[in-house]
């Protein structure tokens, strides 16, 4: 492989380029016209405008890609995460074209795409799964019997869904109803398929998640777990490595289970399976994502690993040389998305100007990052910035260099989510280990983070003034 072209912007692009760069792979970068004068098209070798700013019109363009990695002569796509990476027509196109897909199968993808045929592939494995039942399903009069069945309170999901839409909360038989209507016609506008499927509502869960990697001559490896509960609207926000609720013999179990997953359709390259663990710490099976996540680097760390390196190597056709046991955690790593977002304002999008842009840099602190100061921020796209990433030896140590990198990462022009990620890490529910998914709706609220900042305000004002009057007092004593 001498030429990757990576299907994506932003920081995830350069990540990837990065890695190739180190392997002496040349690299494309793709990009719309608002695009075009940002870090990603800079860092590559070659650079090629696909469209107009909106993603339907540029990044999402599957047969345009395909054409420029022709016209280029390049031997595979990598796809980032987001966009196209979990696209099975997509990767069909490259394997109908001879390009290399840098990720799993069509099949594969199509199988995990949706929660109905994961559900049935995972089946003969023997993996555990929420109670429920695994059919899309539109009849109210059977909905209730199966509610009954696995009783209340339950959890309506669309089948093609993801990031929480087409997900309702059932407490009770008189809602159900009302809340299936809503869950069909939200899953039926957002995915253009209305199918549901009902299951067991686990109350105070942890969102455990286990990285694998198989290549072609049957090698699957899991390279331990992250914690992924730190959510808002059923989007990650802080992820950790390892867990700090896992014993070494649940990690195992869990990390067996998620290569039976991997197993079950195929699988090739990187992949995540998430999980369920519950308050008694049983885990169930949840879905399987077909791609690369946002939260790989806490992997690398604690593993010692380079993901994208693998996958390149997976897609070549080489074997796995890394042996199960040979994998150790090491430390512990810390990750906070930092998304142009109103943190006071519900985590409304912040559009505007990077008038200040500054990274925190240091031992243990790693930035995957897309933006430089000056830049605009699009509407178009995810309004994700960077990932700022902490690791020590200990879970304390990641989450003490956490608050100082915070503090140092200058963003001026638009509201982040880094006083989040500042009032997460000083939040004695999540310093003690002792959190679940609901901890955003627990915990956090505008006023919360107001009251922080200004106590901060007001010890830097304090200190200011001590020091003022301190200057002044040396400059009223005489000249000796």
């Amino acid at each position: 492989m001498k030429k990757i072209l990576v299907a994506n912007r932003g920081e995830i692009a350069i990540r990837v380029m990065k890695t190739a760069k180190k392997m002496g792979i040349k690299t494309v970068a793709v990009f719309s016209t608002i695009d075009r004068n940002s870090p990603h098209v800079k860092f590559a070798d070659e650079a090629v405008c696909i469209g107009e700013a909106p993603s339907n019109q540029s990044y999402l363009k599957g047969e345009k890609i395909i054409e420029v990695a022709k016209s280029l002569n390049v031997d595979g796509i990598h796809p980032g995460y987001g966009f196209l990476s979990e696209n099975a027509d997509f990767a069909e196109l490259c394997e109908k074209n001879d390009v290399v897909f840098i990720g799993p199968r069509s099949k594969a993808i199509k199988i995990m795409g949706s929660k109905l045929a994961a559900k049935e592939a995972v089946k003969e494995y023997d993996i555990p799964m929420v109670p429920g039942i695994d059919e899309a399903i539109t009849d109210v009069a059977k909905a209730k019997q199966i509610a009954n069945d696995i009783g209340f309170p339950i959890l309506i999901k669309a089948s093609a869904g993801g990031g929480g839409k087409g997900m309702r909360i059932v407490e009770k038989e008189r809602d159900l109803e009302s809340q299936m209507n809503r869950a069909i016609s939200e899953a039926t506008s957002a995915f253009g398929d209305g199918s549901v499927f009902i299951e067991k509502y686990v109350g105070s869960p942890r969102h455990i998640e286990i990285q694998v990697m198989a290549d072609s001559h049957g090698n699957i490896l899991h390279f331990f777990e992250r914690e992924c509960s730190i959510q808002r609207r059923h989007q990650k926000v802080v992820e950790e490595a390892p867990s700090s609720v896992l014993s070494p013999e649940l990690r195992e179990k869990m990390g067996q289970a998620a290569i039976k997953v991997a197993k079950s359709c195929d699988y090739l390259g990187a992949g995540t399976v998430e999980f369920l663990l519950d308050a008694d710490h049983n885990f169930y099976f949840l879905e399987m994502n077909t791609r690369l996540q946002v939260e790989h680097p806490v992997t690398e760390i604690i593993a010692g690993v380079d993901l994208v390196e693998l996958q390149i190597r997976v897609a070549r056709g080489e074997k796995l040389n890394i042996k199960q046991e040979d994998l150790k955690i090491q430390g512990h790593a810390l990750e906070l998305r930092v998304y142009a977002e109103d943190p006071l304002n519900d985590f409304l999008p912040s559009v505007g100007h990077l008038d200040v842009y500054q990274i925190p840099v240091g031992e243990g602190i790693r930035v995957d990052n897309g933006y430089e100061e000056g830049m605009d921020i699009p509407i178009y796209y995810d309004p994700m910035l960077s990932k700022l990433i902490t690791f020590g030896k200990s879970r304390e140590e990641a989450i003490m260099l956490m608050k100082k990198a915070i503090t140092d990462y200058k963003v001026e022009g638009v509201e982040t989510t880094l006083p989040f990620g500042k009032f997460v890490c000083e939040h004695e529910a999540f310093t003690s280990g002792n959190f679940d998914t609901h901890f955003v709706k627990q915990y956090y609220s505008p006023e919360s983070l107001r009251e922080d900042t200004e106590k901060e305000a007001k010890i830097a004002a304090l200190i200011a003034l001590k020091q003022y009057m301190v200057d002044q007092k040396m400059l009223r004593l005489p000249n000796h």
